[in-house]
Order: C-alpha cells, then structure tokens, then sequence
C-alpha cells in the first residue's frame, strides 16, 4: 500500500453536479470468452457498457473498483483498457483481491488511472487500496489511513466534499461468509471518516451486490457485479440469479449524492447457482 504517488488530479468540469460511473469486479479472465460460474465475462461487461450507453448522458468520471481480472492476467487489464475506450470520461482503477498490481502497472504504466486523488467541481475522490497480498479479505494500515487523514484535512481546508472509494467493505453486510472478508481495520476507518463532515460517501466493490446504507451523514454504497451477482443474507457462498449492472453517482455542490444502479435485464446471462464457490 505504500509507494503510491499521491499526486493530485485535477479534471476540468463545467455545470455543477458531477457525473460518476462505477464499474466493478469485471472478473475479466486471461482469454476473451472465460467463464465465472458458466457466465462469460467479456460478454457480461459489454452488455452493461451497452445499458450505460443507452441510459447515461455525460459520464465525467469512471471508477472501476477492483477485481477487474479474475487471476490477474496483463491481457485482460489490456481487454478492460479496450472496453473503456467506449467511453471518453477520465478513468481511475483500483485493485482487489483478485488482481495483480504489478500486471495492472504494466498495462495502464504511469497514466492518470492509478491516482490516488482526483479533484472535480467541489468534490475530492479518493481511491483507496484496501487489497491485501496473499488474502482474500481487505485491510487498509497505517499508511493508508494517513493518507486519508491528510487527504481529508486537504479537502477541508480547500471546501471540498469527499466522495472515498475501495474494493473491500468496510461494514458488516449480512452475508456470514463475505463478512469474513472485510477491511479489517474498518472501526480506525471510520473514526478518522467521523472528524471529517465533508466526507459525504463511501464507495465499494467485492461483494457483487446492492447496499444502500446512511451512517453518521455518509452515504455508504456497493454495487452489482458486471458479471455474476451473489445472494444477499447468505450464510455460505450462494449465487444470485440477478442479472449484471452497474451504479450511477450524481455529485451535488451541496455535498448531497444522488445514486442508483441499473441492470441487463433484457440479456440471457448464464450462472450455475449451484456451484459451492469459485475462490
């Protein structure tokens, strides 16, 4: 989690409210056409790019928060970069536990996508890396939760709402197995998120389904999979039959967050809901 520049970019942006897009876990494998649970991803992620085309006018902003690849391949980060050519928005990308940073660099290099903080309208975006090497479950550290702290103060000092995305959950979400799997250190999380009031949401990917939660003023949001969905309320791993999709953000001047998300539901996807796990 260290070695990261945290260089500050900027994105012009005209009118007031800021348009945001966020795509996560693609799960894109090695080859064009692999599978997760029977679903053929490349096909799944082209039929949301396909819903957002059709119901979304500008995008400013495209957050892809992890788990893009399914083991981490350099051809699928170079397939992702493809498919995202399909939309002329600024976009950030974000490790989960499924990815490989190192393959990751070696594809996107030293493009704006790896930064750490975006600046547009009144807003900040901070991307945080809440992947563990080695683990299926999120943690953040010290360094990490530094440059919250410092990103926040920065925000504070200069007017700026905060919008803080990561791969991981930081709260508990009701599903046994995928509750496991949280950050780690998500209560040192939200004591440094608690002295900042223009941290105005939180933003995440990993357990491929919808929450929509206030906490405390935060808006807290995950989101569906462009791929395969998993069942809410679930004690061990359990597949959903919910069809893929994506979540829309609108970033209000007056720190307030309008969102939703949206789903392929006039495309047959197959997903063997039998199957006991894919880890």
């Amino acid at each position: 989690m260290d070695g990261h520049g945290a260089t500050i970019h900027r994105l012009e942006h005209q009118g007031d409210v800021v348009q945001v897009l966020q795509i996560t876990d693609t799960h894109l494998c090695r080859e064009r056409g692999g599978t997760l649970l029977g679903m053929d991803t490349d096909h799944s992620l082209q039929a949301v790019i396909d819903l957002v085309k059709q119901e979304r006018g500008d995008i400013d902003v495209l957050l892809a928060t992890g788990d893009l690849s399914d083991g981490g391949a350099e051809q699928a980060y170079r397939r992702l970069q493809e498919y995202f050519t399909q939309f002329e928005c600024a976009k950030f990308w974000l490790t989960g536990n499924h990815d490989e940073r190192v393959a990751m660099e070696s594809v996107v290099g030293n493009s704006a996508s790896l930064s750490r903080e975006i600046r547009i309208g009144g807003w900040q975006i901070l991307m945080l890396d809440s992947q563990v090497n080695g683990e299926v479950g999120g943690g953040l550290g010290a360094a990490e939760l530094a440059f919250l702290e410092t990103s926040l103060e920065a925000a504070k000092a200069d007017g700026l709402h905060t919008l803080v995305c990561l791969h991981h959950h930081p709260v508990e979400i009701g599903c046994e197995w995928l509750d496991e799997q949280m950050v780690s250190d998500a209560n040192a999380f939200f004591s440094v998120l608690e002295k900042y009031p223009g941290a105005r949401g939180v933003l995440w990917g990993h357990v491929h389904q919808q929450i929509d939660r206030q906490h405390q003023g935060l808006s807290l949001m995950a989101s569906p999979s462009t791929c395969v969905q998993f069942a809410p309320g679930s004690v061990g791993f359990k597949a959903d039959d919910l069809p893929p999709g994506y979540r829309w953000l609108e970033l209000h001047p007056d720190g307030s967050i309008r969102t939703g998300i949206s789903r392929v539901w006039d495309v047959a996807f197959n997903v063997e809901l039998d199957s006991g796990g894919y880890l």
